[in-house]
């Protein structure tokens, strides 16, 4: 059957790049459903609440703080082994719409567990809605997905070998739902040894969390005994913030960093 040859564009050869990057990583899937009454309670009663991306995000590295694998990078240049981050690097997927074309891109935040949740919310916000140029990470990635192959493959081969490079680019952790649309589960890859999704929050406050760790890494004890701690901050340090929302803003933590370019 004759068909006809179309150029692949630029978003989708972003995404076929990041699967290339993401093929050397051994992803083991652990799932399990969260109870978060308290938090849905609570996020219920603001008019205009954080997203759950934020409040999974900053969650996360609060849990992180206190558990440096959790900020532990697996490095295979020159030799292998282990690099830990002073702080968490969370890469958020967004979903967009260019040009007509459903995309994906990546919004890097960096320390959300000293940011606000409000300040959180803005910068995945941001980047839902600006405009592709004027998001630095959105920027700095369409840049590189315009080069020939051979200078991205050495590219991305740099953001992957070098340590600082791959905290840069891929952060500590990633960041990927399709809730807001709909039900559904959703089992992503990613180069960094920590990819985390969600599903829709139930009317009784349960909500499917899965966490998708490098084994090389870290071993799935310890990851429930993390998905336990991460239900606890959710419950408790999460609800409290937003309690603290809906007194008002002199009663919530100010941002103190933003996004890094």
């Amino acid at each position: 059957m004759r068909g006809t040859i179309r150029r692949i564009p630029l978003r989708r050869r972003l995404v076929a790049d990041l699967m290339w990057a993401s093929e050397g990583v051994p992803l083991i899937t652990y799932q399990r459903r969260l109870g978060l009454a308290p938090l849905a309670q609570a996020r219920a009663r603001l008019t205009s609440p954080p997203g759950f991306a934020a409040i999974i995000a900053k969650a996360f590295a609060l849990v992180a703080r206190e558990q440096p694998v959790l900020r532990t990078l697996v490095m295979d240049f020159p030799w292998s082994h282990f690099y830990e981050l002073p702080r968490c690097v969370g890469v958020i997927a967004i979903a967009r719409q260019i040009d007509g074309e459903d995309c994906v891109l990546a919004q890097k935040v960096v320390a959300p567990d000293e940011l606000s949740l409000a300040c959180v919310d803005g910068l995945i916000r941001e980047a839902q809605s600006a405009p592709v140029e004027e998001v630095p990470m959105f920027r700095k990635m369409m840049r590189i997905s315009a080069l020939p192959w051979p200078l991205r493959r050495f590219i991305w081969w740099g953001g992957l070998s070098l340590a600082r490079q791959r905290a840069n680019y891929f952060g500590s952790f990633g960041l990927s739902s399709v809730s807001a649309i709909g039900a559904g589960d959703l089992y992503p890859i990613s180069p960094g040894p920590y990819m985390l999704s969600f599903g829709r929050l139930d009317e009784d406050g349960g909500l499917d969390m899965v966490i998708r760790f490098d084994h090389r890494l870290i071993d799935a004890a310890p990851i429930a005994r993390i998905m336990t701690r991460l239900e606890q901050v959710l419950n408790t340090a999460i609800t409290s913030e937003l309690q603290a929302m809906q007194r008002g803003p002199a009663a919530a933590k100010p941002p103190v960093r933003a996004v890094g370019a």
